[in-house]
């Protein structure tokens, strides 16, 4: 988790996933002075708060969703039935692909 020793970081360049890149422009734009939704230690603590083991088997940006949401649906942005909602209407509309069994 945070602030605990996790060994050497890998510093390397890698090209973004789009949902990524969609995660970083959310946060800016939630934490831009103009709207003040949200501010990086909130963020911070809601990752932190995620549990040892959502920490470890998240990625950065997972959990960056995921403290993003916890702290929408805290400050009443958004309400989890809204949420689940609008998750299922996605997931509608794109079915993940299931995997099939070789005969």
């Amino acid at each position: 988790m945070g602030g605990l020793p996790a060994g050497p970081v890998e510093r390397r360049e890698h090209d973004y996933a789009l949902w990524e890149k969609r995660v970083d422009a959310l946060m800016t734009l939630l934490s831009s002075p103009r709207r003040g939704l949200l501010k990086v230690d909130e963020l911070r603590r809601n990752i932190e708060g995620l549990g040892a083991a959502a920490y470890e088997s998240m990625s950065y940006y997972e959990r960056w969703m995921a403290a993003i949401t916890n702290i929408l649906i805290e400050r009443g942005v958004i309400g989890i039935d809204e949420l689940g909602r609008k998750m299922s209407e996605i997931e509608a509309r794109n079915p993940m692909p299931t995997e099939t069994s070789a005969p």
